[in-house]
């Protein structure tokens, strides 16, 4: 396999954080990306990726908002109900939240499977590696050789026994032409992304409008709240959810929000 990136060599300066900073998780989780990049799971075009994303956390209010949580539970029936559901990882994922795709996985019975944009052998071991120390005991994507149809490049290599046989996948801070490819070949999508205007957003069955790190185990334990519930509740829980009217909420608490505070600076309060 060819290798679209070359490796970066990576020095981490450590500067103490005191728990006190009121961005103290935020420069955690950014410390958690740079060790990714470190260690080879993370390219340096997906630091770029995560610094979008912060900025609409920033402006969503940095909390998992009401939009999102029905998104997480329509996600949670969709995935008891699914027959076949993969988990999807990607190299920022695995830096950000390889225990919760461990402990996700665990709860719904989903594969993992890496998939990468900028692959190569070293970045797909590299990820499973980091899937396999947080608990993971089977991991797919590795060495894929199946395509996703009318896909080009490496993110349509997908597992024989994962995503290419998969009814439902699940997917973090990815790309729109994936998520539609996946769409066509009959597979309910489910989106992680901070970024409502995303195409990856609209094209998704169900996006979660939230930070992967607050979004996953929240839908770990909504899976788990579900998990005695009938066919027909998980049923209902799953056909009653609109994507279009998530993403409208999303888009109106950004706006309304925005309008808050700048009525709010423009009369001197803040």
């Amino acid at each position: 396999m060819k290798t679209e990136t070359s490796q970066v060599k990576v020095t981490i300066v450590r500067v103490p954080v005191p728990r006190s900073h009121p961005r103290f998780e935020l420069l955690m989780v950014r410390e958690r990306m740079v060790e990714g990049l470190a260690k080879g799971l993370v390219v340096p075009e997906g630091l770029i990726s995560h610094g979008r994303g912060e900025c609409f956390d920033y402006l969503i209010g940095e909390k998992t908002e009401v939009f999102a949580l029905k998104a997480i539970r329509a996600a949670a029936a969709s995935l008891l109900l699914a027959g076949k559901p993969v988990i999807s990882v990607n190299g920022n994922l695995a830096a950000l939240c390889a225990h919760e795709l461990v402990e996700l996985s665990k709860a719904t019975g989903a594969l993992l499977e890496v998939n990468l944009f900028y692959r190569s052998r070293l970045r797909e071991q590299a990820v499973a590696s980091a899937l396999r120390a947080a608990g993971a005991s089977r991991i797919l994507g590795v060495n894929a050789s199946k395509r996703i149809p009318q896909l080009k490049g490496f993110r349509s290599l997908v597992d024989a026994k994962g995503i290419f046989e998969a009814d439902l996948v699940l997917l973090g801070i990815e790309d729109g032409d994936r998520v539609e490819a996946l769409r066509r070949a009959g597979k309910k999508v489910i989106v992680i992304d901070l970024n409502p205007l995303s195409r990856s957003a609209f094209k998704a069955s169900i996006t979660i409008i939230d930070n992967v790190v607050r979004a996953l185990p929240k839908l770990r334990l909504e899976v788990e709240k579900l998990r005695g519930a009938s066919k027909q509740r998980l049923h209902r829980e799953a056909s009653s959810y609109d994507n279009g009217k998530i993403l409208a909420e999303a888009l109106n608490h950004i706006r309304n929000r925005l309008g808050t505070l700048a009525s709010n600076l423009a009369s001197g309060r803040s």
